[in-house]
Formats: C-alpha cells, sequence, structure tokens
C-alpha cells in the first residue's frame, strides 16, 4: 500500500500548535505525468552505474509501499516536530 496521507505536528512551548494534513495522494498526478522523464533519468543511472533497472524499479517500489507507518519524533529546547505517514 502506498502512502495516502502525512501528518506534521509543530508544538511550541510557549505559542500555538499546529497540526498539518498533507494528502499525498496528490503527488501522484505529477508522478505520472513525469513518469517516462523519470524512468528515462533512472535507466541512464543504472547504465552509467551499472545497477540492474528492474532490481532499482523493485527497490524504489518496496521503499515506497513500506513509508507508512512511519513516525518520526525531533525534539529539542522544548520544540517538538512530529512527522507521521498514513
Amino acid at each position: 500500500m502506498t502512502p495516502n496521507v502525512a501528518v506534521v505536528h509543530i508544538n511550541f512551548p510557549h505559542g500555538p500548535n499546529f497540526r498539518l494534513w498533507l494528502p499525498l495522494f496528490l503527488l501522484w498526478i505529477p508522478a505520472i505525468l513525469l513518469a517516462p522523464i523519470i524512468l528515462l533519468a533512472l535507466l541512464i543511472g543504472c547504465l552509467i552505474s551499472g545497477v540492474r533497472f528492474w532490481q532499482t524499479i523493485a527497490a524504489f517500489w518496496a521503499l515506497l509501499c513500506s513509508l507508512p507507518g512511519t513516525d518520526v519524533r525531533v525534539a529539542t529546547e522544548g520544540n517538538r516536530v512530529l512527522v507521521r505517514i498514513l
């Protein structure tokens, strides 16, 4: 399953807190339109570096499909940022 939504929650100790929902499924529209250019660039990069093209495609797809459930938390000096990919 590909990621659909990312939630960014920023928590300030002495200010407003806000939560931002980012619809990642809207990124598929430009990705589909740019797919021929992306695949051509990936093919050229694979030919130059000597890496197998289909294994590279499979690795990128596996990485993309493993993103849901990612939870990144960063805290410094009272400020906290939480990024969750659903």
